[in-house]
């Protein structure tokens, strides 16, 4: 059974609504958990490219990454979870992974399976939350997130919060 169901989830997943490339993030990380999640990425099977500027390169550890000098050029991780769907990671900070989806890549029921079973598998690899916000939304006001308790994605925000 679906997490979330198109018809009660559609609204969010509308690019007008939420801008087309939502804030996702987990709160609260540490290098550890950023390691974990560049460990979770190349071990899952799915497709990846790590860039520096416009550089590909071999993936660092997060360690490296993260300990790049604040002049340095930013740091992608490109992450395919499916075909067709492309999540974008920022090493901008330790304490939180950010990362963007296309909403326009995400319609209908199968749209939200993806993201769904993608922000679960990195919520259960790490243990932690995994939240989203419209494009340059508060972070206080997430519209839906991952639950590791629950083990679910739910929605946390009903179609009034979201304000774009």
């Amino acid at each position: 059974m679906p997490d979330l169901r198109w018809d009660e989830v559609k609204d969010v997943f509308d690019p007008k609504l939420m801008g087309a490339l939502p804030d996702l993030f987990v709160p609260d990380t540490t290098v550890d958990d950023w390691q974990a999640l560049l460990n979770l990425v190349t071990t899952s099977g799915w497709t990846w490219k790590y860039e520096s500027g416009d550089t590909e390169e071999p993936l660092p550890s997060a360690d490296i990454v993260l300990a790049r000098p604040s002049d340095a050029e930013a740091a992608y991780l490109r992450v395919w979870p499916v075909p067709g769907v492309l999540a974008i990671f920022r090493f901008t900070s330790v304490h939180e992974i950010d990362f963007d989806v296309d909403l326009r890549e995400l319609e209908g029921q199968d749209g939200v399976d993806s993201l769904c079973s993608f922000i679960r598998v990195i919520g259960r690899g790490l243990g932690k939350p995994v939240l989203m916000t419209n494009e340059g939304g508060s972070e206080e006001h997430p519209v839906l997130g991952y639950d590791p308790v629950k083990d679910k994605v739910t929605m946390l925000a009903d179609d009034s919060a979201v304000d774009p």
